[in-house]
């Protein structure tokens, strides 16, 4: 079963699957490492990892697709990925799917902002006219090569608009042809509930540190009944925290001796890139090669 067919199976379970947010190749190892299943990769961790800044539309569809090619090579699991607005019109949008669809994500999520596009918790946005992005919608589903790829189409309508216009979008974007319509900002138990009622398709939820107003946890989401749970910026806090700690207490005790305690050791980090396997590869290769040269046996 490929990636994108475990994907689509695992939203149709509506069990809540967790979906870490990484931010560059390594820390999607480390997940799926880890165990999890699935993961997914964003706007706001890309450019932490790529320009050492925020989400604020800073970001190019080539520079988004060869980030999350590596992503996508160095793990098993389905990964899917945030595409901003599509860069652009229909053509741009276009583009956008056939670069991710060749580096292998699983999902990719499209959204109404007006480009260019900020994270979805920031104020200062806008959104475009709906049959604008219907017509985005239109254009992402008809170029995917492969079927199985999923269309998530992302409303920011809720911040200053309202969960009504929300919605509403939502249902349109299901029947221009979206596999998931996302309302982003409905974090809320009453409205999560709502929604559910009102979108015929599977919830996807998300988990912020972005989000300032954070009621539910994994377990309250569950009960719910949503599909997946995001936490798009999980691992990028997670390693400024990590990074920041550490470069604090090696300025201040001018000793690498007080670091190390908080470093992973050389072996584990070895397990997670996966040393061991690659130097098994490499003398299976070399053992091959030298067979050639003095059996002239052929390899097939």
């Amino acid at each position: 079963m490929s990636s994108r067919s475990i994907y689509r199976q695992l939203i149709s379970e509506r069990a809540g699957h967790i979906m870490p947010g990484v931010y560059d190749a390594l820390s999607a190892r480390i997940a799926e490492h880890t165990g999890f299943g699935i993961i997914t990769a964003g706007g706001y961790a890309a450019m932490g990892s790529l320009l050492g800044g925020p989400d604020i539309g800073q970001s190019n569809m080539r520079d988004l697709a060869e980030h999350y090619g590596r992503i996508s090579a160095a793990v098993n699991v389905p990964v899917s990925v945030d595409a901003d607005t599509g860069f652009g019109d229909v053509h741009n949008v276009t583009q956008t799917v056939w670069a991710l669809e060749t580096a292998g994500v699983s999902g990719i999520m499209i959204g109404d902002q007006v480009y260019p596009n900020r994270c979805g918790y920031m104020p200062g946005k806008d959104i475009v006219p709906v049959e604008e992005m219907l017509a985005k919608i239109r254009a992402a589903v008809a170029v995917r090569r492969d079927p199985d790829l999923l269309i998530i189409a992302r409303t920011d309508a809720y911040a200053d608009h309202g969960l009504d216009e929300a919605l509403w979008r939502c249902r349109l974007f299901l029947k221009a042809g979206a596999d998931i319509a996302k309302p982003q900002g409905v974090d809320r138990p009453d409205e999560i509930r709502r929604a559910m009622a009102e979108v015929p398709c599977p919830f996807v939820a998300t988990l912020s540190q972005a989000s300032r107003n954070r009621e539910l946890d994994i377990a309250d989401l569950r009960k719910l009944g949503v599909a997946t749970i995001s936490l798009p910026s999980v691992t990028l806090f997670a390693a400024a925290r990590a990074v920041s700690d550490a470069m604090a207490t090696l300025y201040e005790t001018q000793s690498i001796a007080t670091v190390e305690p908080g470093l992973i050791t050389l072996d584990d980090y070895n397990k997670v890139t996966g040393l061991d396997q690659k130097l098994a590869d490499e003398a299976t290769f070399r053992d091959e090669a030298h067979r050639i040269v003095e059996t002239g046996q052929t390899f097939v």
